[in-house]
């Protein structure tokens, strides 16, 4: 699946300037890794975002959010949010809530 090349550059944008966060090709995607860890990633025209399994249940209540079944099965603490979530502050939010998960982890 083709990744959403202005979204990509618009997490790029995001994340600019911080030199914990490197970039991988992963789950069909490319994914936003913070010290090792993955915090966000684009696969097609879906945000994926690493909440954690503490606040997964509460975040898939969010409007536009929906389980990440990548496998076929649910990937507890991992989400898509899709392209209408992502407008106005909902990236910045979305990114800045992957990121400040993945980094709360053990670096790699």
């Amino acid at each position: 699946m083709a990744v959403d090349a202005e979204l990509h550059e618009r997490v790029r944008l995001l994340l600019a300037g911080d030199m914990s966060i490197s970039e991988r090709a992963m789950f069909g995607g490319i994914a936003f890794m913070c010290n090792g860890n993955m915090a966000v990633g684009i696969v097609g025209t879906r945000l994926m975002v690493r909440v954690g399994r503490d606040r997964w249940q509460e975040a898939l209540l969010e409007p536009h959010v929906t389980e990440m079944d990548f496998t076929g099965r649910s990937m507890r603490g991992f989400m898509y949010v899709m392209p209408e979530g992502l407008v106005g502050g909902g990236l910045k939010t979305w990114v800045e809530t992957g990121i400040r998960f993945a980094a709360s982890l053990p670096p790699k």
